[in-house]
């Protein structure tokens, strides 16, 4: 038996086990009972192979309805094989059973020597070793054979026969009472997870949760429901039946007693199982004429009941309801359901899900209250109901322009919402064919702008294409228009990518045609993320306001819209909770992208927050999502978080590559972001190897010094970034004009992060009596330490400072601080720069272990970082100012220090004085 297959039942085997121990020395029986398929044959499987294996002989049969009629037909399947024990048998005893066999023509013998001749020949078997005999469904054995078998179980006691059987609960048969029994119950929770996790490991959760419900622990239900879904049902991408159907294996189990229950309870029964919530009184009322009581039959047969708590109808088991639905023509369907539909005016959503399944052909009527149904569905968060919902409301509009856009609807929410490209780009091919003025429907646009960017069309043809869009509809837009909302969240993330300020003029002028107004939560996500610099701060307590209001909210889309806006003003950590909550539910269900677009909010929350092992872990995951699903539009985004994290952490080969990545895709198609997300990276790469040079270049590439670019939000990530490149490349015009750049845009109202950047670049540009009191400003804002990598760095330039100005023993204590937090957060790079700079003071630094870390001073680690970059001494001199000769001395200093004897040993060893 496969480990599989026994799932969960241990007890249940320590029960066989007893039981064949008793039986091979003093004869035994056991009845197994048990719902049907909830493994009973599983059992006597087992119970036959650990019989083998101890050497017992085994004799097997089952019940076969066929052979029900058939006298002792049951009998010859078990005692067949002793053919040379039969003979061995008294004349009378042989005979008997030879006629009941049909082996020889006579007179048939009465049932009662029979029945002593069974006894008598299996008691012969065992004279040899024990005897095991092992019936499978024992209310399916013919009547001459079970009263035989009844008689011998009973008689057991003795001998070393055991008599094992298996019979289905509430079936009749001759063996009641007076035989040992043993109720095979379904699996519990845990074991039935493990069970279907075991056999479907890649079901999606809420696919694994519904099924969990519906096989209710039946372990041949937990292994064949899975075997009736399509793979995108199986994968959450497509929406699950109301009532799961049935394999050909289940249905024979389940539907076998309410086949022959009379033709008005099999309707009522229909109207329960459709309806769904077991309410008498609307039952009642669908079944118009017909009886409630006609129930009663049903309710014998022990297939539904009545609970005592609620006084609902229930069924026995939830299968039983797809049983009943399997059994069910059409016509009866549709009745039933148009029935039901006529009671349900107060639950328009439940009525209009009826009315579709009753409906014969094309209905207006019902496509339109099934649209409105996708629309509600999709703001719980259930992207695959609304997909079928809104599929379904395709199907049912009239042919025409009205199939082909809803069409089109439905191919946006696979391209954005669900992550099914392929779905997509069948679904548009199909809205074309139904509609020739597609190019008017702003849900084709955005499915179009995804599909392009996901492959090789680049940002000026989506751009394009979405403006040629929003040009071809009438104006004035409605604010409430979903189409528009597709739109214009495609238009932000569009032109965001794209970089530049002309992409943005067609979304201010769709903006300003917005009828009443534009909807608030856009009208912020826009403020504080296109250009946040120049337009967030008017909004910002707006922005406090509504991510107050983000824990309770269960609208998800509010929750990304507003998540969003916080991204740029440094407010992601109000947003923590519900992202959390959104990523949670997400990942059990079909909403691929907003699981995508949490997982990178979070990630980027939890780097700027210091918790950098949850940044990978979410980045991680979140690029084998968009790999998974074929989205590289969103895979650079995450690939951008795992380049951050490498370059705090100083893996200089990772930065390379994962920035390489980003680039090579972005410049083809103008997606300027990510050439920007892989600047920044190699920013702060170079800044924690002690490159200024190249950090200034990096740098500048995002955001000229002096100037804070336009539509750039970049820009607000490097400010320190570029300054502190600046002044230590003697760049000091520059780095103030930065400053006072930051300055005049008034960074530093926009979050505390801004704030204590602005001073603290302040306090890098200012004369050496000034800089002291603009560093202490900056370590002095409020609630700095929600950005410690930013604090700590803000701590060691002051430390710096101190240490220039020789006021050491201060000095040391800020360099003491920030080294304490680079340690924590694995910032290797930066452990090494504080470190040197602490010995720099006169203060060996010690690790948080409490080992020394490797004595090099600040020159001295500069120039065993471009070393081990792989630079040349003469390439490291003109970086550092320095002969080639004076590099040599260096290194010949260096390499005894840190116990190497080759450059090529630099970079490892460099890495073990960080850690």
């Amino acid at each position: 038996m496969t480990a599989a297959a026994l799932t969960g039942r241990d007890s249940d085997i320590d029960v066989v086990r007893t039981f064949l121990a008793d039986a091979s020395v003093s004869g035994a029986a056991l009845l197994l009972t048990g719902e049907p398929g909830v493994g009973k044959t599983v059992l006597l499987d087992a119970a036959y192979d650990a019989a083998m294996a101890a050497g017992i002989r085994v004799l097997r049969a089952a019940g076969v309805g066929f052979e029900a009629d058939v006298s002792f037909s049951g009998l010859n399947q078990v005692l067949l094989p002793l053919g040379e024990e039969l003979v061995e048998l008294n004349a009378a005893y042989r005979d008997a059973l030879k006629v009941a066999l049909g082996l020889i023509a006579g007179p048939p013998s009465d049932q009662l020597v029979v029945s002593n001749a069974t006894l008598a020949l299996l008691r012969q078997a065992t004279a040899a070793r024990p005897l095991l005999v092992i019936i499978d469904d024992l209310p399916g054995l013919d009547r001459a054979s079970a009263l035989v078998f009844g008689f011998v179980a009973r008689r057991l006691s003795g001998s070393r026969v055991g008599f094992l059987a298996a019979a289905r609960t509430g079936s009749e048969t001759l063996f009641d009472g007076g035989l040992p029994g043993h109720e095979v119950r379904p699996l519990d929770g845990p074991a039935a997870a493990d069970l279907i996790s075991a056999r479907f490991p890649d079901l999606a959760p809420a696919v694994r949760r519904r099924v969990l419900a519906e096989a209710q622990g039946n372990p041949l239900a937990l292994l064949e429901l899975p075997l009736t879904l399509n793979a995108a049902q199986r994968r959450a991408l497509a929406a699950l039946p109301r009532i799961l159907p049935l394999s050909g294996r289940l249905h024979a189990l389940f539907t076998s007693r309410a086949s022959d229950l009379p033709a008005p309870t099999r309707y009522l029964l229909l109207l329960a199982a459709l309806e769904g919530s077991g309410d008498l009184a609307v039952l009642q009322a669908a079944a118009g004429r017909r009886e409630i009581d006609d129930l009663a039959p049903a309710e014998q047969a022990g297939l539904v009941y009545v609970e005592k708590e609620t006084g609902r109808l229930a069924f026995r088991h939830p299968l039983i309801r797809s049983a009943v639905v399997e059994l069910s023509v059409s016509q009866d369907m549709r009745r039933a359901h148009r029935a039901l539909a006529a009671q349900l005016d107060d639950q328009p959503e439940r009525q209009a899900w009826h009315l579709a399944n009753a409906a014969l052909g094309p209905d207006g009527e019902v496509a339109g209250l099934l649209e409105r149904v996708a629309r509600e569905t999709l703001r719980r968060g259930d992207a695959a109901e609304a997909v079928t919902a809104l599929l379904r409301s395709a199907q049912l509009s009239p042919r025409g322009s009205q199939r082909g856009l809803r069409l089109a609807e439905v191919a946006c929410l696979s391209a954005t919402v669900t992550g099914e490209l392929p779905q997509a780009r069948r679904l548009l091919a199909d809205a074309r064919q139904a509609t020739a003025d597609l190019d008017r429907s702003l849900h084709a646009s955005v499915a179009t702008a995804h599909l392009l960017l996901n492959s090789d069309g680049d940002i000026d043809t989506v751009h394009g294409r979405l403006v040629d869009a929003i040009r071809k509809t009438a104006g004035p837009h409605q604010a409430d228009d979903p189409a528009l909302a597709s739109w214009l969240h495609t238009m932000v993330m569009v032109c965001s990518f794209g970089g530049r300020p002309d992409l943005w003029r067609p979304f201010d002028e769709t903006i300003a045609s917005i009828r009443p107004r534009v909807p608030a939560d856009f009208d912020l996500l826009v403020r504080t993320y296109a250009d946040p610099v120049r337009s967030a701060m008017p909004v910002l307590d707006q922005l406090d306001a509504a991510i107050s209001g983000l824990p309770d909210e269960p609208d998800q889309w509010r929750v990304l819209i507003i998540s969003s806006a916080a991204v740029h003003t440094d407010r992601l950590a109000g947003c923590r909770e519900a992202l959390r909550r959104l990523a949670r539910d997400g990942r059990e269900g079909a909403a691929v992208l907003p699981v995508l677009s949490a997982l990178t909010l979070l990630c980027l929350d939890a780097f700027m927050a210091g918790r950098w092992d949850d940044a990978q872990r979410l980045a991680d995951e979140c690029l084998a999502a968009a790999r998974a699903h074929s989205y590289p539009l969103r895979a650079w985004m995450a690939a951008e978080l795992q380049a951050l994290l490498a370059a705090a952490r100083g893996d200089q080969d990772a930065v390379r590559e994962l920035t390489g990545q980003m680039i090579r895709w972005a410049l083809p198609r103008g997606v300027v972001q990510a050439q920007l997300a892989a600047h920044h990276a190699a920013t702060l790469a170079a800044l924690g190897r002690g490159d200024f040079e190249e950090a200034f270049t990096e740098a500048a590439a995002i955001s000229p010094p002096g100037i804070l670019a336009s539509h750039v939000p970049y820009a607000l990530r490097v400010p320190m970034d570029l300054v502190e490149a600046a002044v230590r490349t003697g760049r000091q015009r520059e780095a103030a004009a930065h400053v006072a750049a930051m300055r005049q845009a008034g960074l530093a109202r926009i979050s505390p992060r801004l704030a204590m950047l602005t001073s603290a670049c302040a306090a890098l540009t200012a004369p050496a009596d000034q800089a002291g009191q603009l560093f202490a400003e900056a370590l002095a804002v409020p609630a700095a330490d929600r950005w410690p990598f930013d604090l700590a760095r803000v701590q060691l330039a002051y430390g710096e400072h101190l240490r220039r100005a020789r006021a050491t023993t201060d000095a040391r204590a800020y360099l003491s601080a920030a080294l304490s937090t680079f340690e924590a957060l694995g910032a290797g790079p930066w452990v090494i720069r504080t470190g040197n700079e602490l010995r720099a003071s006169g203060l060996a630094a010690v690790r948080a272990d409490g080992h020394r870390i490797a004595t090099l001073t600040a020159q001295e680690h500069q120039v065993a970082a471009l070393a081990a970059s792989g630079l040349t001494n003469k390439q490291i001199g003109e970086r550092l100012y320095l002969s080639h000769r004076t590099v040599a001395a260096h290194l010949y200093q260096i390499f005894p220090r840190l116990g190497i004897t080759s450059r090529a040993a630099l970079r490892d060893a460099l890495t073990t004085v960080a850690s």
